[in-house]
């Protein structure tokens, strides 16, 4: 259930990305732009890095390369921008962008606190551009196929929900100590909030309560790294869901989701890469995806070919493809989603259940 995006035969000319932040993630995003996207182009790339931006302009055939992210946004030629750049920025990078006309794809976190980010949704409201989040999750094959039924009412009326994210790892974490504080909540399980929210749209979230520990590396405790949690949260429409996470599954990465309703139950995810299973002498066994970009390398390049859909829309004028059901994560579900994060970690902080609406900061 790839996204359809436009045949490139039918595109008057590509859609110009600039790339903002050229680490691991920023560099996946250049690739399947250059590479995976029909209709869009790779234009720009900044990065304070500028060796390293060099060095990956240079394999995908960017043809301009910059440390300050203004030269990119000052670009007349370039239609939209990917930020793939620390959280911390995000948000005033947002706002930036949209007010230079940019439309934006940011990768999750959208900010670290409500206020920020509001102010920078408030100038992309007013600019009018398309702004997208990167929830891949929700171009993922089998969290769309769910979604396609929650959405037919195949279920009923979502009772219980479950998310989860296990990132793959040895019993310990390499650089953990580097790792800034809160990312269970604010980079891992964000985008468990955001399937959850998506798998029982309509509802808000109204409480979570949220436990978590260094359960990998007891060590970091005391520094405030915190690598297994498990939250609870309450929707307006009486609906329970709980979603957790850890930093060190040993077998794979691991991904799931659920919905129990009121007329049946939809799942979503598996820890391995296909259905084959190996039946021999040492018993019963399959492969297991051992990054991300392995696991949902096909949603990573339909979140962005959408998004290159979207920005090709609002400036040729015309319609892009669509769905029976809500699919672009926009600026409502990135900071539905912050608010619950930010929750968690007053959750964690007072240990006791807290309202979503209370937190605004770190």
């Amino acid at each position: 259930m790839a996204y359809l995006t436009h045949n490139p035969s039918e595109v008057s000319r590509p859609v110009l990305i600039g790339l903002i932040g050229s680490g691991w993630m920023g560099a996946f995003h250049a690739e399947s732009i250059a590479r995976r996207v029909p209709g869009a182009e790779l234009a720009a790339i900044a990065d304070p890095n500028v060796e390293s931006a060099a060095a990956l302009a240079s394999a995908l055939g960017a043809r301009k390369v910059t440390a300050d992210a203004a030269d990119i946004l000052a670009d007349p030629e370039i239609d939209a921008v990917i930020i793939a750049s620390p959280a911390r920025f995000h948000s005033a990078l947002i706002g930036q962008a949209a007010a230079a006309g940019k439309h934006v794809f940011c990768e999750k976190p959208a900010g670290l606190g409500l206020a920020e980010l509001d102010a920078a949704l408030a100038v992309v409201e007013s600019a009018g551009v398309h702004f997208q989040v990167g929830f891949n999750r929700r171009y993922a094959a089998d969290f769309q196929a769910a979604k396609k039924d929650l959405a037919a009412g195949t279920v009923g009326t979502p009772q219980l929900l479950r998310s989860l994210t296990r990132d793959p790892g040895t019993g310990s974490i390499p650089h953990a100590a580097r790792v800034p504080a809160w990312t269970v909540f604010l980079e891992t399980l964000i985008h468990d909030f955001d399937t959850l929210n998506w798998f029982n749209e309509g509802a808000e979230p109204v409480e979570v309560y949220a436990v978590a520990d260094a359960l990998v590396e007891p060590g970091l405790r005391d520094q405030g790294f915190l690598d297994t949690a498990v939250v609870t949260i309450r929707y307006g429409n009486g609906a329970i869901a709980v979603a957790e996470a850890n930093f060190s599954a040993l077998y794979g990465y691991d991904v799931r989701g659920e919905v129990f309703g009121s007329r049946g139950m939809v799942q979503a995810g598996r820890a391995t890469e296909t259905d084959a299973r190996r039946y021999t002498a040492d018993g019963v066994s399959a492969d297991t995806p051992r990054l991300n970009v392995e696991l949902f390398r096909q949603a990573y390049t339909d979140e962005l070919a959408d998004f290159a859909d979207a920005v090709r829309a609002r400036r040729d004028g015309t319609a892009p493809p669509s769905t029976a059901y809500s699919l672009r994560p926009g600026a409502g579900d990135a900071r539905r989603a912050l608010a619950m994060a930010l929750a968690c970690i007053e959750s964690v902080k007072r240990g006791t259940p807290v309202a979503v609406h209370e937190s605004a900061v770190l």
